[in-house]
C-alpha cells in the first residue's frame, strides 16, 4: 500500500498485523534495531532541511535523528512521552481555509524545543496527534 510521499509496511505484533508508516526502510530498520522489549513502532518519517534526519514514533517515545553536530557526527535522541511538555504545529499557512500543506512539528521538553520539518499535511497531523495522545496519556 502506498502512502503520500512514502510507503507503509507491516509489523506483526502477536497475531495482529499493525500498519507502520515509514518513508525510508533504512530509517525504519534503524529505529527497529533499538527498540526496548515490548516497544512498538508507530511511524518513521523522513525530515527535510538541515539538522534532523528523521522522526520516529513508538508507543513509548519520540526518536529524533539529529545530523547537526560538528564533524559529521549525528545523534539519536529519545524523548519519553512523559517528558513532553507540549507539541506544536508550526506553519506559514493560516488556520482558515487550507489547514497546512506541510509544516514543522515542535516538541517541547522542559526549556528545550526540538523542531522537525516534514513533507505533507497527513504526516504533520499524524505526528502531532500521536505525540499529543501519548503525552496526555502518560
Amino acid at each position: 500500500m502506498r502512502a503520500s510521499g512514502g510507503v507503509e509496511g507491516s509489523v506483526y505484533v502477536g497475531r495482529m498485523a499493525q500498519q507502520v508508516k515509514y518513508d525510508r526502510r533504512e530509517q525504519f530498520e534503524q529505529i527497529q534495531s533499538g527498540l526496548l522489549p515490548g516497544e512498538t513502532i508507530i511511524a518513521v518519517y523522513d525530515a527535510v532541511g538541515i539538522g534532523t534526519g528523521f522522526i520516529g514514533l513508538t508507543d513509548r517515545r519520540v526518536i529524533l535523528q539529529d545530523r547537526s553536530f560538528v564533524g559529521k557526527r549525528l545523534a539519536l535522541t529519545s524523548i519519553p512521552y512523559k517528558k513532553v511538555t507540549a507539541v506544536s504545529i508550526v506553519s506559514n499557512k493560516s488556520w482558515a481555509g487550507n489547514f497546512f500543506s506541510s509544516g514543522n512539528i515542535a516538541v517541547h521538553v522542559g526549556a528545550h524545543t526540538y523542531e522537525v520539518e516534514v513533507r505533507g499535511v497527513e504526516k504533520t497531523q499524524h505526528i502531532h496527534n500521536v505525540i499529543l495522545h501519548y503525552a496526555v496519556s502518560s
